[in-house]
């Protein structure tokens, strides 16, 4: 190595003292005080290719032979990621050198061997032009920059990787997949893409806590990632799922590394600092290309795959595989939902009322409203085809918004009526749906005397804190509260005493054969009991026939309906000249797929 000693030459401006020049963005200082800040100054001859360094450079540039430092080219071969970095920046530079030089800057690193670590080195001088014009020698300094390299790598790995496990995050899982789809269509070739979903993490969170959680979720996908091949990739899709990019992987091969994936999750608890946990996981997978072209398709096929793995056995896998009735459900699922949509904005949506009879009298207590919707040929689809769509598609908000409008009007315009509104499970907690209620009984004071709101049974027992809170404000309004399908689910009669609703609709599949079951009179008389010795009134749905309405007025059942009082009607039995029961209805499509 020839040092750069006290005679070789200096930028213009500078002095002995080691002044900076400001022009020239060029340090030239004492060889200990740029070695103290990892500093090493360099003159480089480019018609002789030579460099010349400060005393200092072997201590800055450490594992770099002194053959490489001598020679420009030879510096540069050991340059990384590219080694022509500092020929662009000088020798191919487009500036012109009007006496001052020509600055440049650079960023590269440089080490002898794979063995050695990289050296991290910011690079900043001028060149100067010889009588041509062109570049004939470059000063300037360097300076050792590992940790911000570092740094930047840290944050680099900080936003492509998960924090947690060191899996890819979503976002370099998506680019994965997607570059995996264009290898698999250059090279004609398919690979396997899986969605590992872990089951019940819900669970352990509420018992455990999230940091037991995090446990789980690392544990998971070491266990996952020390069953990879080389070459498959690992990324956290979400909370709960990790996706794997498996490549050449036929559908035999997909069965044999899933099973793997899932015997190694579930064969060994997990063990956590609140105690070993037991663990299942799913698995959701596809067959790209042949079922996935796009990276939309493979994450929506897979995640619809993983959803049809948990509902029919939790820590089992699913392939996708096309179908041609859910593709077609899809398709009326679409035209229903625009169906649906227009005939609200259209205000197409209309009531029909079924009554409610006393079991005594047989006559009307109150009209249970039952929603229809008008189609443009004049016919009229049923609440059987219409709800299940409209919550399957997420429109029941919607309709039951409208569906309060409709009642309350009806209610306002008809003083002796009294209705029944039922409303789904999501509009039960619908802030929205109780700024509208609040507003309609301010404005149409009396109104909510008259009204019966009916939610189901199930809706009961989902949370019995916040249904209690639901139904006490009801009731402060004036309302009364009807539990409809009772029986199906397990709700006790001392939650219902707790939430102090007034009427039990006693499910119609349990009414409709009680003369002829045994077991079903034995129920629902039962239950007829229960209630009434709570002061709950009952309300048995799905009346046939004479018989049927003849044991439950001797069990003491309240009010009846069904196709022996009467079916529901467009007609308004309180309005004057009430036409006769709706008849030609006809359902719009079927209930919408799973």
């Amino acid at each position: 190595m020839t040092p750069a000693s006290a005679q070789a030459p200096r930028p213009p401006g500078s002095t002995e003292t080691g002044d900076v020049d400001p022009a020239s963005h060029v340090h030239w200082a004492g060889d200990n005080l740029l070695a103290s800040l990892g500093q090493a100054s360099f003159v480089w001859d480019i018609a002789s290719d030579t460099l010349q360094w400060s005393d200092n450079a072997p201590a800055v540039l450490r594992d770099i032979p002194q053959s490489a430092l001598m020679k420009a080219g030879e510096f540069s071969r050991l340059i990384e990621p590219s080694r022509s970095i500092r020929n662009d920046a000088v020798l191919n530079a487009t500036g012109s050198d009007t006496g001052e030089g020509v600055p440049y800057q650079i960023e590269y690193g440089v080490r002898a061997s794979t063995s050695v670590p990289m050296l991290w080195i910011d690079e900043c001088g001028r060149w100067f032009a010889g009588a041509d014009g062109k570049p004939a020698q470059a000063r300037g300094i360097i300076r050792i920059n590992n940790e911000r390299h570092a740094r930047d790598e840290q944050l680099l790995k900080l936003s492509q990787d998960d924090p947690l496990t060191g899996a890819f995050n979503r976002t370099r899982l998506t680019a994965a997949l997607a570059e995996a789809i264009e290898e698999a269509n250059r090279f004609r070739s398919s690979f396997a893409f899986m969605l590992v979903g872990i089951d019940r993490l819900a669970q352990i969170n509420d018992a455990f806590g999230y940091e037991v959680a995090d446990q789980v979720i690392l544990e998971v996908a070491t266990r996952i990632r020390a069953r990879l091949r080389g070459g498959d990739v690992i990324g956290r899709f979400s909370g709960n799922k990790f996706g794997l990019i498996l490549k050449n992987c036929s559908v035999d091969d997909m069965h044999v590394a899933a099973e793997r994936f899932l015997a190694g999750i579930r064969d060994d608890v997990v063990p956590t600092r609140s105690g070993p946990v037991a663990l299942t996981a799913s698995i959701g997978a596809i067959n790209a290309l042949r079922h996935a072209s796009t990276v939309d398709e493979a994450m929506s096929r897979t995640q619809e795959a993983l959803d049809l793995a948990k509902a029919r056995r939790r820590g089992s896998l699913m392939v996708w595989r096309p179908n041609v009735e859910r593709e077609a459900q899809r398709r009326v699922n679409i035209r229903v939902t625009d169906e649906i949509v227009t005939a609200l904005n259209e205000r197409r949506i209309v009531m029909a009322y079924e009554p409610v009879v006393s079991t005594v009298s047989r006559q009307p207590a109150f009209h249970e409203c039952l929603v229809r919707m008008r189609q443009e040929d004049g016919a009229y689809s049923l609440s059987p085809d219409i709800v299940p769509v409209a919550e399957k598609l997420g429109l029941i908000r919607l309709v039951d918004h409208r569906v309060l409008e409709l009642v309350v009007a009806e209610l306002a315009d008809a003083p002796q009526a009294q209705l029944s509104l039922n409303i789904s499970p999501d509009t039960t907690m619908d802030p929205d749906w109780w700024a509208s209620i609040e507003s309609l009984m301010r404005t149409y004071p009396g109104v909510a005397e008259r009204l019966i709101v009916e939610i189901t049974e199930t809706v009961a027992i989902q949370d019995l804190d916040d249904v209690r809170g639901f139904v006490t404000r009801l009731k402060n309004f004036g309302s009364r509260i009807a539990i409809d399908d009772f029986g199906a689910g397990y709700t006790s009669f001392r939650n219902l005493r707790k939430l102090g609703v007034d009427i039990v609709k006693i499910d119609g599949a349990f009414v409709q054969n009680i003369a002829r079951s045994s077991d079903d009179r034995a129920f629902v008389q039962t239950l007829i009991d229960l209630a009434h010795r709570l002061g709950i009134k009952t309300v048995a749905e799905w009346v046939q026939d004479e018989e049927a309405a003849v044991l439950l007025q001797g069990w003491g059942c309240d009010y009846i309906q069904g196709r022996l009082t009467g079916l529901a009607s467009l007609a308004k039995p309180w309005a004057v000249g009430a036409k006769a029961p709706l008849q030609g209805t006809k359902p719009i499509a079927a209930a919408a797929g799973t």
